[in-house]
Formats: structure tokens, C-alpha cells, sequence
């Protein structure tokens, strides 16, 4: 699957810019929320991702780059998030946190930042419908790839399919076509793009190519 990222789209055209993603081949908007604590920036927050889900006809995947997020499950849920992804390492009870997503009839993700191991996992993976790795320090838009995410993807694979379990792969972070297609050799199952898609001349044709890495 291909899920644009929001966070470099147009804020001056945000309509515009879901409507070309609606128009293209994405399956997922994916919605960056940062606090300027947890990460050194602040993007957007509840009012944004409710105008995005107004336009949106595809489902919003939330990324949660923020301190507490248990404390905003349920106010991202009524803002039109389909899936919430929390960081392992802003959560104290990832488990507890995990089953409140579910509850709320949403996709349950949990997040890994660069350095932090998918060994970490092992415990809570069962309960994960979906795995985000970063492929680049969270916080920007267009930073340069991390080139030991392919290793941590075959690593997560092998334990995803160990345990006969279901958990997406998603990847963020630095991915264009010649990365992106690593990646899904590698074992991803969801490639998030930003500036590769937004900065591109023809973005839904952008889209269009990133979507052939899986045929």
C-alpha cells in the first residue's frame, strides 16, 4: 500500500491536495502529528486531521509523534483517524494503550524510532496490527534515508512470519521509488512518501509508479 504524507502537501492548497491523492492510486493519507516535544517540531493538529477527513475518501492513518497519545486516542478517532500509531517510546503501557486503539474500532500501530531495535517487539508484537519504522529521525520532511532500515524490515518479517502472525510492515521516512523498492524486497507492506510524491511534476503519476513495486 501507498500512503502520501500529508505533512508535505500544500497548506496554502490542503484541499486541493487530498483531492489529487483521492484522484490517484493511494490506499491511506498518512497524517504526521507532532507536539514540539516528543520530536523538535510541531505540524498539525485535531482541527487539520478533521478538515483532511471532511474531503478525504480514503482512510486516514495517524501517526502519533507525541508525549502521552493515550491521552488523544479517542479525540483522533472522532477526527476521522481509521488507524493510530503510537511511538514504543512514548508509551509507559504500550499494551494498555494498543487495546484502547482496538477498542476504538481503529488499527492498532506501534512506531520504532531509528535506534531503538525491533527485538523490543517481542513481547507485544501479537497485539500489533501494524509496525511503523522510521527510516529517517522523526520530526522532518525530506531527510535522507537510514540504510540499515532494510536489516531491521528482514528482521521484523522473520518474527511477523515466525509467530504466523498478520502485522503490516510500514515504512517512513526518505522513500522514493529506488528505496521503496528495497524496502518491499525487503518485506514492507506499506510505504509512506512524502516529499518524493508532493515535489514530483506529475504526483499522481508518482503514486501510480510507487504502487507497481508490488505487482
Amino acid at each position: 500500500m501507498i500512503a502520501p504524507s500529508v505533512l508535505a502537501a500544500d497548506f496554502a492548497n490542503l484541499q486541493r491536495d487530498v483531492e489529487m491523492i483521492n484522484s490517484s492510486q493511494a490506499d491511506w493519507f498518512h497524517i504526521d502529528i507532532m507536539d514540539g516535544h516528543f520530536v523538535p517540531n510541531i505540524s498539525f493538529g485535531l482541527p487539520v486531521c478533521e478538515a483532511i477527513h471532511r474531503h478525504a475518501k480514503k482512510p486516514l492513518d495517524v501517526h502519533l509523534m507525541i508525549e502521552k497519545p493515550e491521552l488523544y486516542l479517542e479525540a483522533f478517532k472522532k477526527a476521522g483517524a481509521a488507524n493510530i500509531s503510537v511511538h514504543f517510546e512514548a508509551c509507559k503501557h504500550l499494551h494498555r494503550t494498543l487495546q484502547e486503539i482496538k477498542n476504538l474500532g481503529c488499527l492498532a500501530g506501534v512506531v520504532l524510532n531509528p535506534a531503538t531495535p525491533v527485538s523490543v517487539l517481542e513481547d507485544i508484537l501479537p497485539y500489533c496490527e501494524m509496525v511503523l519504522l522510521m527510516s529517517v529521525n522523526p520530526g522532518f520532511g525530506g531527510q535522507q534515508f537510514i540504510e540499515f532500515t532494510y536489516d531491521k524490515v528482514r528482521k521484523l518479517k522473520r518474527m511477523i512470519t515466525e509467530r504466523n502472525l498478520n502485522t503490516l510492515i510500514e515504512i517512513d521516512g526518505g522513500v522514493n521509488y529506488e528505496t521503496g523498492q528495497k524496502l518491499v524486497e525487503a518485506g514492507a507492506d506499506v510505504l509512506v512518501a512524502g516529499s518524493y510524491v508532493f515535489n514530483a511534476k506529475n504526483p499522481v503519476q508518482t503514486i501510480e509508479e510507487l504502487k507497481t513495486l508490488y505487482l
